[in-house]
């Protein structure tokens, strides 16, 4: 519960009592007394705010007067002189009686030590262990932070166990099946996401997260980019109860070492947080691919690949190195006012190094046989600034709030690449090149935002806002090769290039939302203007640049895109009362998925010799219309979520993989991998979650989301039309063991799925831990492994008219964790119970 909630509650509750009995006339009393005290924590020593005081007179056989501590534990009350029992009161805390005092001077009553209610504390925790998803109009909120299995792991990690959500082994985030899901730091876009890189959340730890709202049905509130919907990640922040914090310790096989500590301290005026973390962890990968080339006419003339046959495995060691920290201020203006400050640093160091054999046959035996040794070095940091405001006009949700956040980022990359044979059948043969490849990138992005509520009536609300999302990115990429003849490097200006990129969004939204009876709705209006702007400095001439792309491009451009976007969110509740809750949702939303900075520059990346990934400067957003069909049944040990989905894409963008028609010195076809608008694209689905709690010791979750999808599309006289079903599912339990062990087990699985040229099997994974409070429940240790059976690995056949390609890759192997965390001045319990009752964040809901 909110310390604002809490006020109100209180104050509301003394006044009732107050006035509960009519009023009788009194023999005047004429002196009055001041009595002053302090209410403290037994077991902490930390100050109660807002513990509830009441004086019940014995002469009148009633509650005459009372108050509630401040912020520092301490109430300062006057009361008319005479006999009191005197009643101090807080919240799952065991309620003290100062029976008969007879007031007849100032008094302070010192300090006064309340015990916990374990009996009380066990059933709100009994609570928040079942309800663990919470419906509101346009989200479902997921409280993640009792994840055992990903103690000591990362935000990836926790978003992997969330319902309806799925990372890949490459650290994909998607939803329902969809990729394009926009990712929210506290409702904004956020340094901490990386500038849309979702591989920095590789790098965040999961204990940051406080919890995930998933946002299938967004509404007109919420940016308008993300087709499949929006991941709103809230991250803790802020603690109350004067000084407090905890510190978490993580080591690792593969090696993973990870320090982190939370330190918060509130008084009266100001709420100051902070977090700073280490890590540094190994990250092995590995790839295995076996790829057979087809004969291809050309000019009426059949062409044969110089290899029938090549074979890749490739290992590679990736050590990094992550520093952040963040600093914050929560500054009362008034009671109704705040204005917050925060900054964070992110510094991440990263060493790759990757061996790749490859063996190339012709007529079934091995011709040459190759060595090529990639080293990479890559350092990056970035840096936020944030400021909020927030004023409330009353207590009824009539507020205006304005966001300021300042980015910046940088991230410089060396790559050096050297390959060599091992055997062959050539005499003499050239040797490679060797190639460096330099990159750094600028980044810059700043919002500003401003929201104002107007409640109207007790059951209505009105909201309008706007935000202001502006981004650029400067991508400076530079190609040395090695001049065989002297040894020396030479920087290849055909490929070499500048690509400056900017994508400018302007946006304006009104809501309304009213509840009659069981029925609520939420029906909003977003206008979006998008500017996508980009330049390219190269040496070659767009002619140039347009031959070696295969078509048209614009290497300048500056394309605008206006759009309205509607939404809809309606709850019907079937019935309420203690024993069980029923409701029905249905959302409308349409949407817009823009093409990031990558995915337009037209100059080729090179992953290696043979394969590269090409943007493409002609791509325009995709844009989607969604609705979804919700169902909530929720009883006293179990809860029921189940909907129906569906959505039309138009211009949706996919990676195609072809031949340039290019080979490498010996011999390889060049093969391209560009993102086009490919097609149309129809989504249907559906999915259901169970929550069951049969006993206090056991706790049960398991979703299933069944989806359809059919692309509908040709690219370069290819028609990639393409058709398929898919499903995952998962399934978690938590049983408390003998001695208070909490044994936790996470089962996934996602089934085979097909797009336009790849058909990829089925991923299993099974991830186990364990944990115990110790030190009277001061500190936590727990011991997890990941990916049990090291099943974690995507297997394909991708097949074209020039080659098909059998593949398979492990992102991350199995991991085992050990995590010790300790807290300071904030019991489990009492945390636990604080984050549970939780501040309302201000939505409308029914």
């Amino acid at each position: 519960m909110s310390k604002t909630l809490f006020n109100v509650i209180a104050l509301i509750f003394c006044v009732t009592i107050l006035n509960a009995q009519p009023k009788e006339p009194t023999i005047p009393i004429d002196k009055n007394v001041t009595i002053t005290g302090k209410v403290i924590d037994k077991d902490t020593q930390i100050p109660l705010e807002y513990a509830t005081v009441a004086f019940f007179s014995k002469t009148e056989n009633k509650i005459v007067d009372g108050g509630i501590s401040d912020i520092n534990g301490e109430f300062k009350i006057t009361v008319k002189d005479g006999v009191y029992d005197i009643s101090i009161e807080y919240i799952s805390y065991k309620k003290v009686t100062l029976s008969d005092k007879n007031l007849t001077q100032d008094e302070d009553l010192g300090n006064i030590f309340l015990e916990i209610n374990y009996g009380e504390l066990d059933a709100v925790e009994v609570i928040a262990e079942r309800t663990t998803v919470e419906i509101k109009l346009d989200k479902k909120i997921y409280n993640i932070g009792k994840d055992l299995t990903t103690a000591g792991g990362t935000v990836s990690d926790a978003l992997n166990n969330v319902p309806s959500v799925s990372v890949d082994i490459e650290g994909a985030i998607s939803l329902r099946g969809n990729e394009n899901v926009r990712i929210l730091i506290n409702g904004k876009p956020s340094a901490l996401a990386g500038f849309g890189d979702t591989n920095v959340l590789s790098q965040l730890p999961a204990e940051a997260i406080e919890r995930v709202e998933v946002i299938t049905s967004p509404s007109a509130r919420y940016d308008a980019e993300g087709t499949a919907g929006i991941l709103n990640i809230i991250l803790r922040q802020k603690e109350t109860l004067g000084f407090n914090g905890s510190l978490n310790f993580t080591v690792g096989n593969p090696d993973n070492a990870g320090l982190s500590a939370n330190i918060n301290y509130r008084t009266e005026k100001f709420n100051l947080f902070s977090n700073i973390g280490f890590r540094y962890f190994d990250a092995p990968r590995n790839s295995f691919s076996d790829t057979r080339y087809f004969d291809r006419i050309e000019n009426n003339a059949t062409v044969f690949p110089e290899y029938e046959r090549i074979i890749e495995d490739e290992e590679v060691e990736r050590l990094n190195r992550n520093y952040n920290a963040s600093l914050g201020m929560e500054y009362f203006l008034s009671k109704k006012t705040s204005l917050t400050g925060s900054i964070f640093y992110r510094y991440g160091q990263d060493r790759d190094k990757s061996l790749n054999n490859s063996d190339r046959f012709n007529n079934g035996s091995i011709v040459e046989k190759t060595l090529r040794a990639e080293r990479q070095s890559e350092d990056g940091n970035n840096f936020q600034f944030a400021l909020n405001y927030i004023t409330k006009f009353d207590n009824k949700g009539h507020e205006l709030t304005a966001d300021i956040q300042l980015e910046k980022g940088n991230e410089e990359q060396l790559t050096f690449i050297d390959e060599n044979y091992l055997v062959t059948n050539q005499t003499n043969p050239e040797a490679f090149q060797q190639e460096n490849v330099i990159q750094d990138e600028d980044e810059k992005e700043s919002l500003f935002q401003i929201d104002y509520v107007l409640p109207i009536g007790d059951n209505s609300r009105f909201e309008a806002g706007y935000r202001g999302n502006f981004e650029n990115t400067i991508t400076d990429y530079t190609l040395e090769q090695e001049d065989i003849s002297t040894n020396t490097f030479f920087v290849n200006d055909t490929i070499s290039n500048i690509f400056d990129y900017t994508e400018n969004v302007n946006a304006f939204y009104a809501q309304y939302g009213s509840k009659f009876g069981q029925f609520s709705f939420l029906l909003g209006l977003r206008l979006e203007n998008t500017q996508l702007k980009g330049k390219i400095d190269s040496r070659l001439t767009d002619q140039e640049l347009e031959e070696s792309f295969g078509f048209p491009i614009d290497i300048d451009f500056d394309n605008n895109y206006l759009g309205l976007f509607p939404t809809l969110n309606l709850i019907y509740d079937l019935g309420k009362n203690s024993d069980s809750e029923e409701s029905i949702t249905f959302g409308y939303n349409r949407r817009i998925n823009r093409p990031r900075g990558w995915f337009i520059n037209p100059f080729p990346s090179r992953s290696s010799r043979t394969n590269v990934f090409q943007g493409n400067p002609n791509l325009r957003p995709a844009f989607a219309s969604a609705f979804d069909l919700g169902y909530l049944k929720r009883w006293d040990k179990l809860t029921l979520t189940t909907s129906v989905y569906y959505q039309y894409e138009t211009d949706s963008f996919e990676r195609i993989q072809e031949n340039t028609g290019n080979q490498t010195s010996d011999g390889i076809d060049i093969i391209r991998t560009v993102p086009v608008n490919l097609s149309t694209n129809k989504r249907t689905g559906a999915e259901f979650g169970i929550l069951y709690n049969p006993e206090k010791w056991l706790r049960l979750n398991t979703s299933f989301n069944f989806f359809e999808f059919e692309t509908d599309g040709e690219f370069n006289g290819v028609d990639y039309s393409a058709k398929n079903t898919s499903w995952f599912a998962r399934i978690s339990s938590k049983v408390t063991l003998p001695s208070k062990i909490d044994w936790q087990t996470n089962m996934f699985y996602r089934a085979a799925r097909q797009d336009a040229q790849s058909e990829n099997k089925g991923i299993f994974s099974i991830d186990l831990a364990f944990s115990k409070d110790i030190f009277n429940d001061n500190a936590t240790i727990s011991l997890n492994v990941r990916d049990l059976l090291n099943s974690n690995k995507r297997k394909s056949l991708t097949t074209t008219e020039f080659f098909s390609r059998d593949s398979e890759s492990q992102w991350r192997q199995r991991q085992v964790n050990a995590s010790f965390i300790y807290r300071f001045n904030q019991q489990k319990k009492q945390r636990e119970r604080r984050e549970n009752n939780g501040d309302d964040d201000g939505e409308f809901e029914g």
